[in-house]
């Protein structure tokens, strides 16, 4: 079973992304982070993978970050997600895969057994960019203020 979750709002393609507009600031910051069961079994299907999905998606709610994409497959987890520039991309795989590892150990059996849930291999790319255009737009409108 495979889980391809897509937010369409955040992201249409690079030229038309949302911005987070703050108090102080602006931001759009997006990460792509990879995570696998340990020793990459493939145990994220049924109701493990349902259940794993609810809790990334709550994750990300209590930490006001918002998921562009999520593929859970049965070996391992695509997260694309929108953060805000106080939070490390480390603490995003950290609380996800913390959290997750707490309750599905406790609700399934199966995984209780197993020394540990997640590998310690985490992978992290930032994905997005600002073209020279948008910058030079962005200089100019602020010079005319």
């Amino acid at each position: 079973m495979l889980t391809v979750y897509v937010n369409r709002n955040i992201l249409n393609n690079m030229n038309e992304a949302k911005h987070i507009h703050e108090q102080h600031t602006v931001h759009h910051i997006l990460y792509h982070i990879i995570f696998c069961p340990k020793r990459r079994r493939k145990i994220l299907v049924g109701s493990v993978h349902d259940r794993l999905k609810q809790l990334i998606e709550q994750v990300a709610s209590e930490n006001s970050w918002s998921i562009v994409e999520l593929a859970i497959q049965p070996d391992h987890v695509h997260l694309f997600i929108q953060a805000n520039p106080y939070t490390l991309p480390t603490d995003i795989a950290r609380l996800i895969k913390g959290r997750s590892a707490h309750d599905l150990r406790e609700e399934f059996d199966t995984l209780a057994k197993m020394p540990s849930l997640w590998t310690r291999s985490t992978f992290y790319s930032t994905a997005g960019f600002v073209s020279q255009d948008t910058i030079q737009k962005y200089i100019e409108r602020q010079s005319k203020q």
